[in-house]
């Protein structure tokens, strides 16, 4: 049997000193990116552009959102579900107003969010491709 599939978009969010920006939703214990599920008939720059409107309060055109891959792994808050994450990346120092679904918004260090409990699709792969794209940069 093949778990079930959430489409989602997330961002990789940086503030140009080091830091990512990650959230956690209210009922969850785990940090993730910004970001959310994509509507039947949206494009995934546009979902993650409201949903960062909802989430956090950061309006950002489509364009201005950098595509860095297409990735999959277990969902963090939905037991025997996988995502199918499009992620973006965007650099921005807007703080974070928590709304909708996110309990908290936090800027943190690399070595700060590997202390943190994180969702699969961070640990697993956004992290370290971040990690990698500062090691070529």
């Amino acid at each position: 049997m093949t778990a079930p599939v959430i489409r989602i978009a997330a961002a990789l969010i940086e503030d140009g000193a080091g830091r990512v920006l990650l959230v956690r939703k209210a009922g969850s214990r785990f940090f993730m990116q910004a970001g959310g599920k994509i509507e039947p008939g949206e494009v995934p720059a546009a979902a993650l552009a409201r949903e960062l409107h909802e989430e956090i309060g950061l309006i950002v055109a489509p364009a201005d959102l950098q595509p860095i891959g297409r990735f999959s792994a277990d969902a963090a808050n939905e037991a025997g579900t996988r995502v199918d994450a499009h992620v973006f990346r965007l650099r921005t120092d807007h703080q974070p107003v928590p709304a909708a679904e996110i309990a908290e918004a936090l800027w943190v260090s690399r070595q700060e969010a590997d202390a943190l409990p994180l969702a699969p699709l961070t640990r697993d792969h956004i992290l370290p491709w971040y990690r990698e794209a500062l090691t070529q940069a």
